[in-house]
């Protein structure tokens, strides 16, 4: 089963909210999910992104695949980085 992380459209008519979500890629954008992992509104002005970054983390050594959205966000907070110096560290 291939696990990607991506976004997850709530909220109401022109007021987006997403949930970032685990979940197989088979699944519809709205459909089921494995679960949630963070959240993300636009439309705040500032910390628009948070993350359970333990889960995340723990995702991604699965082999998690984020989409292109979620990549720039999870790169935004810093939980990419953090992910590849503990890949490159365990490598060693």
């Amino acid at each position: 089963m291939a696990v990607h992380l991506r976004l997850t459209r709530m909220g109401r008519h022109k007021r987006p909210f997403y949930r970032v979500v685990a979940t197989d890629a088979r699944m519809p954008r709205d459909g089921r999910f494995l679960e949630v992992i963070g959240t993300y509104d636009p439309l705040k002005e500032s910390d628009k992104a948070s993350f359970k970054e333990d889960r995340v983390l723990d995702w991604l050594q699965k082999g998690a695949q984020p989409t292109d959205s979620v990549r720039g966000l999870l790169r935004k907070t810093g939980i990419l980085k953090a992910f590849r110096e503990s890949k490159q560290s365990s490598g060693k």
